[in-house]
């Protein structure tokens, strides 16, 4: 690779695989810029986060359960006259302890993501987080969010996609996000004692997003048999403390008594399995089929290539996750191998999280406060663990790129210019992060700009850095 041609892979590697270029980021690995990628991919603790003040599982599930506890004091104790705005404060306080854990978890999240030297794995942490969607819209999820992301995603990225799926269906976060912790048999002994039902909420999900798609042909009786054989996963707390009596709260577990009994067939296939056996051996083979190696592949192109990816370049994904049994880095490698990925035009406009952090990293914030983070998120408007559905935050322009939506990145550019452009020489942050892909329009723009402060806004809102 000659050096102009290895510089502007450099560039591309920095903003399109990673997080945005910090002030010489693209000199740093212009020698072997795809060396700098494939180095990540297979080492564990680039995808770590390393802050030890982050809560512990003992610690989010002592939050959930006084949180529970609380409602059910109130529940017999509130008076029949109590006023909507009672109500509301009932909840709300015992709420904030909750709100209060993932608060720490986004702004450790942020703040590692500004000072990373590992983006392109971080980039992955976000994109399998977004593919397996916990989101802090319940209460019984809030204290989870982050350590499902660091249990799960982070913990088997250099696995299979078959260990970070079974590690995801057994997490607490994912087990009461979609309410599969309160699914019984109804022929199980526990659910023939209590008249309980089935919940098929994760099952749909593990078919329709997780695995082989909708477009794969499954069935609403598939949709059943795998919520079936899913019962008697669960977690440890109040209610089944007594299966598990020596289990620590909020642990994962296999409750026999609450399995549905009997075999289960999906997409054809007989699993005569017992127990906990039954769905594993079902899910293995979901992460097998030929539907998910093509669903991941899609959306991995999606994601770092164009909205709508080259077939080709998914096909070769397909094939790659097919061979290897899905293991994840061979997977990410036949990207970073993708001709498509390195196009140098670039395809993907960023999502308001994507803008926020390429933004404090070009102007080399390594650290945010809680107010600014805070701030930012409302109004751009894609808060860390908040997914509005399972099916994650959305990975197309079309819903990024609204007239309003692109008001609110200029107000936020604006306030960001104020407190930091004084200082800042934009035209040479904005070289130094992007290059020959800057346009002599949009230098030419920021130069003639009345103060340093203008030129930053002119900067962060030109078309070059709004896309990766």
């Amino acid at each position: 690779m000659d050096t102009i041609e290895s510089q502007r892979a450099a560039f591309t590697a920095v903003n399109r695989f990673g997080m945005g270029a910090r002030p010489g980021d693209p000199q740093r690995i212009a020698a072997n810029p795809r060396a700098w990628l494939t180095g990540q991919i297979e080492q564990p603790e680039a995808f770590q986060i390393d802050d030890p003040a982050l809560p512990t599982r003992q610690i989010a599930s002592a939050a959930l359960e006084q949180f529970l506890q609380a409602q059910r004091e109130r529940q017999t104790a509130a008076p029949s006259n109590e006023s909507a705005a009672q109500q509301v404060a009932a909840v709300a306080t015992p709420l904030r302890a909750l709100n209060q854990l993932a608060a720490e978890e986004a702004l450790s999240r942020t703040r590692h993501a500004l000072r990373t030297d590992h983006g392109f794995a971080e980039r992955l942490v976000h994109f399998w987080s977004n593919h397996f969607t916990v989101a802090a819209t319940k209460a019984t999820t809030i204290a989870w969010v982050g350590l499902y992301e660091r249990e799960v995603i982070r913990a088997h990225a250099c696995e299979r996609f078959e260990d970070m799926l079974i590690a995801m269906v057994q997490h607490p976060g994912m087990l009461l996000y979609l309410d599969q912790a309160q699914s019984i048999g109804p022929n199980s002994l526990i659910g023939q004692r209590r008249r309980a039902g089935l919940n098929e909420n994760l099952a749909r999900e593990i078919l329709e997003l997780h695995t082989i798609g909708v477009d794969a042909g499954y069935s609403q009786t598939d949709v059943t048999e795998l919520a079936r054989a899913l019962t008697g996963w669960t977690i440890v707390g109040t209610r089944t403390q007594a299966w598990a009596p020596n289990a620590p709260s909020g642990n994962f577990i296999f409750i026999p008594a609450m399995h549905e009994p009997g075999d289960r067939t999906v997409l054809g296939k007989r699993y005569a399995q017992w127990g906990e056996q039954q769905a594993l051996a079902i899910l293995r083979d979901l992460a097998r089929h030929p539907a998910t190696a093509r669903r991941v592949a899609l959306q991995l192109a999606r994601h770092f290539i164009a909205d709508e990816p080259p077939a080709a370049a998914v096909e070769r994904l397909a094939q790659a996750y097919r061979t290897s049994g899905g293991h994840l880095p061979t997977v990410h490698r036949a990207l970073i191998d993708a001709p498509e990925a390195w196009s140098a035009e670039s395809l993907k406009f960023k999502t308001p999280a994507e803008f926020l952090l390429s933004s404090l990293r070009l102007l080399d914030q390594q650290s945010i406060e809680p107010a600014p983070l805070r701030n930012a998120i409302n109004l751009l408007g894609q808060a860390p663990f908040r997914a509005p559905s399972p099916a994650g935050w959305p990975d197309r322009a079309s819903h990024w790129a609204a007239p309003d939506a692109i008001m609110k990145r200029l107000e936020w550019s604006q306030m960001l210019a104020e407190r930091l452009g004084r200082r800042e020489r934009p035209d040479e942050r904005l070289i130094g992060a992007l290059g020959a892909q800057i346009s002599t329009a949009t230098l030419q723009a920021i130069r003639r700009a009345e103060s340093q402060s203008q030129g930053l806004v002119l900067a962060l809102m030109s078309p070059e850095f709004q896309r990766r």
